[in-house]
């Protein structure tokens, strides 16, 4: 399941909205970076671990996703539920297969902040520390009255907006794409934000064009193509290519490797390999040397175009599996040590 979210939170699995509130109150009280100055850097992890569960659980449809799937299904894994995306998530659909359900979790501050009405336990609320500290709603008494001598002066809270973290998604492209080039269109929903500030559904087609000679890894930014948001830039959304396995050829870096398997008297006497490319034509590939087990014959620019240059290419390498008979009669065994002793 990944993440245990509902032990991050110390909650059972049948906690209510109250529960998990009360749970997230303690714990982000608890593990806030400025209430732990001199451990900040495992409390800063801590505290967003607690956010991020706290806001799976207290949405009901990422707990249902969370619930059947685990953390693996929030992150893109398994198709979504037939409802529409919220706010942190983005639904995906490359003509395949399903969509998925992507979640984008959120900055902890800003859900610290939604919750407790400060975005700091520092100023904001009245100018500073010593205004927060005679409140009615201090985080003196939150923190413990010694949070000011911990903290420092009061600083301001930084309103410009955040952008959120690029959500990627995995491109799967075959082997003969990737060596001729191709176009994919991606039907993306997301959510828009109005001039009235209301939030509504869109869709739209996004064009990739694959280039010859693209490797597994090679990724593609569209900027701020994520949910909008209030006070945020939108996330960009990568797709990063893959590729699929293929019947014949394996890749390793701009070469193709194919492994033909030969009986020994062909390994011994010379072979001819027939191969067809991954674009359609027929090679016909005389071997006469002796193959030995680690024996390649290599076919120059045969193989992958290079991306930085597509009228080059690398090689096609075959390599050998040899079949050796099983069992020789006395007779068999004779002839072959005259034949090779001669």
């Amino acid at each position: 399941m990944g993440v245990d979210y509902y032990n991050t939170l110390k909650v059972d699995k049948n906690a209510k909205d109250e529960d998990l509130k009360k749970a997230y109150r303690k714990l982000a009280m608890k593990w806030h970076p400025d209430k732990n100055p001199n451990n900040k850097k495992e409390a800063e992890a801590k505290f967003k671990q607690i956010s991020e569960a706290y806001e799976v659980l207290s949405d009901p449809q990422k707990r249902a996703i969370y619930d059947q799937y685990g953390e693996e299904g929030l992150k893109g894994q398994v198709p979504p539920p037939e409802t529409g995306g919220p706010g942190g998530a983005t639904f995906f659909s490359t003509g395949d297969g399903p969509a998925t359900f992507r979640f984008n979790p959120r900055n902890a501050d800003d859900i610290f902040a939604e919750f407790f009405g400060f975005s700091s336990p520092f100023g904001g609320m009245g100018g500073g520390g010593g205004g927060m500290r005679g409140g009615s709603r201090s985080f003196g008494g939150m923190f413990g009255d010694d949070i000011f001598s911990s903290f420092g002066e009061g600083r301001p809270i930084n309103t410009a907006p955040r952008k959120a973290p690029p959500i990627e998604n995995t491109l799967p492209c075959s082997l003969e794409e990737l060596y001729k080039g191709t176009t994919k269109k991606m039907k993306i929903s997301r959510e828009i934000v109005d001039v009235s500030g209301k939030t509504l559904p869109v869709e739209e087609i996004l064009t990739i064009d694959i280039k010859p000679g693209w490797k597994r890894g090679t990724k593609i930014t569209f900027p701020e193509k994520g949910n909008e948001q209030p006070n945020f830039i939108p996330a960009d959304l990568v797709f990063v290519i893959d590729e699929k396995p293929h019947s014949t050829f394996t890749r390793e870096g701009n070469d193709l490797v194919v492994t033909k398997k030969i009986p020994l008297v062909e390994a011994l006497t010379g072979c001819t390999v027939h191969l067809t490319t991954l674009d359609g034509r027929t090679l016909t590939i005389p071997v006469n040397n002796v193959i030995h087990p680690n024996y390649e014959e290599v076919v120059a620019k045969e193989g992958m175009p290079i991306p930085k240059d597509p009228s080059k290419r690398g090689n096609l390498r075959i390599k050998f599996d040899i079949r050796f008979p099983t069992r020789l009669s006395a007779e068999q065994k004779s002839g072959i040590k005259k034949l090779l002793n001669s």
